[in-house]
């Protein structure tokens, strides 16, 4: 594997590269830059690498000087760490990895690559930013990977650029001749009873999901704004006996002893086990969303999550609870009403049906 690293990288590390090999295959080729995520802090915090024949990215967050003495080992952890979370198939990374072989530090020499590095690091940057707000002791090797759903190369017009996800299971695919998903997963029917109908989302997700992420997917179907708290608990049965809650924040700890914090716990942990479970987000308008295990695909080999269908409108956030939306929406259903003019305004692009294309089914990208 042959990773191309920039001055800025090369100087930290005090590496002295040699040139880059010419007939080097470019799906084992990176190039590499250590860049900075938080504009008032000293130094550089987080590694960027990006493949020279897909432009397929992935992130080390936080790498400080000290951690650059062992950089080759967490650059092969990272790249097989993010083609693996993204579900991949554990025999095709495996063999990637196998084919890439050891670490060999090149110069960067194309202004080409240094250019994608840069942009992917800004990227990774806000992603980052967005998700993580500063945490000080963190570490992290696949953020990188929602930064490979964006289009490039397109000039503004997406018909003329590539995803550099499916961009890298098609390359990956055609060298290792494995296919490219090969994994369990679960297929869930959630359900939001909001009276007057039932919001209703059915998807496949993987069985090794992490609850922080299964967060993620729902307030993406149920098109939530992740403004509020939520916990997850799992009853056991029909009895509705409560197994465990989950949290996510330590501080929730405080007002429920027995709760269980959120993070690392996955979906597997639980079910098939325990077939139902309740995923409650704003614990003010309590919006409480049934989930039911349909069913264990024991070998799925699509990508994942995946909603297959929706109905039902899902509510504005802050509407005041299921009792709110009734009075809400018959507002809405009625022009002539009052209140139409002022809830309008407040509602702004809310509608009472569900557009077309919020039905259609997807790959969920959180």
């Amino acid at each position: 594997m042959q990773i191309a690293l920039t001055k800025k990288l090369a100087d930290a590390m005090g590496a002295n590269s040699r040139s880059a090999q010419e007939d080097k295959n470019p799906l084992f080729s990176w190039t590499a830059n250590w860049t900075k995520v938080w504009d008032n802090h000293r130094s550089e915090d987080m590694i960027v690498l990006v493949n020279n024949a897909t432009r397929f990215t992935v992130a080390i967050y936080q790498v400080k000087r000290k951690d650059l003495k062992n950089v080759a080992e967490m650059m092969r952890a990272a790249i097989s760490n993010t083609l693996l979370s993204m579900n991949l198939n554990p025999g095709l990374v495996e063999e990637y990895m196998r084919l890439a072989g050891e670490v060999e530090f090149t110069q960067n020499r194309s202004r080409q690559t240094a250019a994608w590095v840069t942009k992917a690091g800004l990227d990774c940057a806000f992603y980052v930013g967005n998700e993580y707000n500063g945490i000080a002791k963190m570490f992290s090797d696949t953020v990188g990977a929602s930064a490979n759903y964006r289009h490039v190369n397109s000039s503004g017009n997406v018909n003329e650029g590539y995803v550099p996800y499916h961009a890298m299971i098609n390359a990956l695919s055609e060298l290792t001749g494995k296919q490219a998903y090969k994994y369990r997963a679960f297929e869930l029917l959630v359900t939001l009873d909001l009276e007057v109908y039932k919001a209703v989302r059915r998807m496949i997700v993987p069985a090794n999901l992490e609850f922080v992420r299964f967060h993620k997917v729902l307030q993406s179907v149920f098109d939530w704004q992740n403004y509020h708290l939520y916990d997850f608990t799992i009853f056991d049965g029909n009895k509705r006996i409560l197994v465990a809650r989950i949290v996510p924040f330590e501080d929730d700890l405080k007002y429920d002893e027995d709760a269980i914090l959120i993070k690392g716990y996955t979906l597997s942990e639980f079910l098939p086990e325990h077939k139902c479970m309740l995923y409650t987000y704003d614990m003010g308008d309590k919006w409480e969303h049934e989930i039911q295990l349909v069913r264990v695909i024991e070998d799925h080999d699509k990508e994942s999550p995946y909603l297959l269908e929706a109905s039902g409108q899902t509510p504005p956030e802050d509407v005041g609870g299921v009792g709110g939306f009734v009075n809400f929406r018959e507002i809405m259903l009625n022009p002539s009403h009052a209140e139409y003019g002022e809830m309008k305004e407040w509602a702004k692009y809310w509608t009472t049906e569900l557009s077309d294309w919020k039905r259609r089914p997807r790959v969920i990208h959180d």
